[in-house]
């Protein structure tokens, strides 16, 4: 794809090519992010940072990525904070937010609402997820900590095995994620979740269809052996009809130390989209786990800001200015990676 002025809403818009150039300019942004250097390439540049559903990586993560190339941030953080309660519609929204704007990130609670707010848009628009539908993002910063979790250990994202677990039904980043590996090859996915939550079948029918080895369990013990990279997800309760139903279904695939140790494999690598549900009565991902080191959760919301750093500085061409711009930074930087 031309990545200069474009929207970003589905990972159905890149081949693995694009993918490889989102990495390749991420990894150019690490000094960057880690505080070794500061740039101000996007000096003056605005971005609208829009959130229509709660959030705190994504929209953080997504405002610090613009900081760090010099730019500035404007927030709305409340559908009852803007015009949308008035009755305005998205095209509107979108042609006069774009006017204050050089780019645009969008969270909203419905499926393709933020394609409908593009369409209107005279900026970039990046989807930050559209209710139960994608979240491209999220989807590249987990492929490119896969990415760098299996070439610690000498291994490739062709081939893998990847086993997911949770609520495969209602959650975007497993779909956005599964769509975006499935440009590499001879993939073998295992999704574990009770029938009820399963991956939607028009994407398990693609993963066959592209030559992808799918298998769907309801045992999360059988499902665990034998995986590189094991992803969970939380019960998305805010997709259900009722608190209730979503009851139904929390806690029932958790992973601890003594699952881990019994039925992974001793390099399995433990990733999670967070924010995990750590009330007793869920803990699908125990804190048991917190100083292992397999596990890449806290590792993936670093790279989050590359990967979204990467977005921005492609989107509006300057990637090849970002170092011209640049400076060492004045203040104490010194941070544990």
């Amino acid at each position: 794809m031309q990545f200069p002025g474009a929207h970003i809403l589905s990972v159905s818009q890149f081949e693995r090519s694009d993918v490889e150039r989102i990495f390749q300019v991420a990894d150019a942004m690490r000094p960057y992010a880690h505080r070794e250097r500061m740039t101000k390439v996007l000096d003056g540049a605005i971005l609208g940072n829009m959130f229509f559903e709660p959030s705190t990586r994504t929209r953080v993560s997504f405002g610090c990525a613009f900081n760090l190339l010099g730019g500035e941030v404007r927030e709305t953080t409340d559908i009852k904070a803007s015009s949308l309660t008035k009755g305005e519609s998205l095209y509107d929204t979108g042609r006069v937010m774009s006017g204050y704007s050089d780019i645009i990130v969008m969270r909203h609670p419905q499926a393709g609402s933020v394609a409908e707010f593009s369409r209107a848009s005279r900026v970039p628009v990046l989807n930050a997820g559209d209710g139960p539908n994608e979240h491209p993002s999220q989807a590249l910063l987990d492929l490119y900590t896969i990415k760098i979790e299996l070439k610690s250990r000498q291994q490739h994202i062709d081939g893998m095995h990847l086993a997911m677990v949770g609520d495969l039904k209602h959650g975007r980043t497993v779909h956005s994620l599964s769509q975006l590996v499935s440009l590499y090859s001879n993939i073998r996915f295992t999704m574990i979740s009770p029938k009820e939550l399963r991956m939607p079948e028009e994407i398990t029918e693609d993963l066959r269809r592209r030559g992808h080895e799918v298998v769907e369990t309801e045992d999360m013990e059988t499902g665990l052996t034998g995986n590189d990279i094991v992803y969970l997800t939380r019960i998305q309760e805010e997709r259900f009809q009722s608190k209730l139903e979503a009851d139904l279904y929390r806690g029932r695939f958790r992973l601890n130390q003594a699952i881990y140790t019994r039925y992974c494999q001793p390099n399995t690598v433990i990733m999670h989209p967070l924010p995990r549900d750590s009330r007793e009565d869920a803990n699908e991902l125990d804190n048991d786990l917190n100083q292992h080191p397999n596990l890449a959760i806290f590792r993936q919301t670093d790279n989050g800001v590359l990967v979204r750093m990467a977005l921005f500085a492609l989107t509006l061409d300057v990637c090849e200015q970002v170092d011209r711009h640049s400076r060492e930074v004045n203040w104490y930087t010194e941070r544990r990676f």
